[in-house]
């Protein structure tokens, strides 16, 4: 008997491959596939409230898959994964969004507003994007960098090769991050704020949520909508917003536990 597919999107700065030990967890039961970047695909340009990627994961489900798979998504994949899911649910079995902070809302209205006031680069991760090292010597050197920084220093160090390995390519001078710093600003700068109707309106197709309790990104996004779109498919692990590079293992549990009761539903 086949198993069931996994087209798994990532979050933003984070290529696909970095999610590799949460992947080997999964594998034996789900076949997983993943677009390794969202958002550089020049045909597909990162503008406000993300059309063109979400038709850029439409397309990607249309021209890869025979049949609806089931969508799981780390924040931005998480959000594109609804949006896609909101608008083609013949394509999709159930979706999953892992820590994806659903703006609704007066908070959505504060992006809009924001973002028309040319504020949101001051109030949003994109100060820190903007901002990001770029270039090392060597893949040593980007270790070093990364595992000094609070964020990235509770990873296991396995998960963090893998990002590495992943989100690295040659360079001149040594080595870049593949996922460019101005792709991640702009995905931070175009945050939809136009999710409010999705989220009351729900969705055709199963839909749950694995988050963690120490998530600052869905503490400042807002779960309410979340919980009242997920219902009883809500959970959470004591572990942040990048659970997925925190705890891959028990984050892999979690989905797994949760899909099969949404793939029950």
């Amino acid at each position: 008997m086949s198993k069931p597919i996994v087209h798994f999107c990532h979050g933003n700065s984070f290529p696909a491959g970095t999610y590799r030990q949460m992947f080997e967890q999964l594998q034996p039961h789900y076949e997983i596939h993943a677009l390794d970047m969202h958002g550089h695909n020049p045909d597909y340009p990162v503008t406000a409230n993300w059309p063109f990627l979400v038709q850029e994961l439409i397309d990607t489900l249309q021209k890869n898959y025979q049949e609806p798979v089931i969508l799981l998504g780390h924040s931005l994949g998480g959000i594109l994964s609804l949006m896609a899911a909101s608008r083609r649910p013949d394509l999709v079995r159930c979706v999953l969004m892992i820590d994806s902070p659903v703006v609704t809302g007066w908070r959505s209205l504060f992006v809009k507003t924001f973002r028309a006031l040319g504020l949101l680069e001051k109030y949003s991760p994109a100060q820190f994007s903007v901002k990001r090292r770029m270039l090392w010597r060597d893949k040593q050197e980007a270790f070093e960098h990364f595992s000094s920084k609070e964020k990235f220093a509770i990873w296991p160090p396995e998960v963090l090769q893998d990002y590495i390995d992943a989100g690295t390519q040659a360079h001149p001078e040594g080595i870049s991050l593949k996922f460019t710093r101005e792709i991640e600003t702009a995905i931070y700068l175009t945050l939809p704020s136009n999710l409010g109707p999705i989220a009351r309106r729900g969705l055709r197709v199963p839909i749950g949520f694995v988050g963690g309790t120490e998530s600052v990104e869905c503490r400042q996004g807002g779960l309410a909508a979340t919980r009242k779109m997920c219902a009883e498919y809500f959970v959470q692990l004591p572990a942040g917003h990048l659970l997925p590079m925190e705890m891959p293992e028990k984050t892999a549990q979690a989905c797994h536990a949760m899909l099969q009761r949404l793939l029950a539903k």
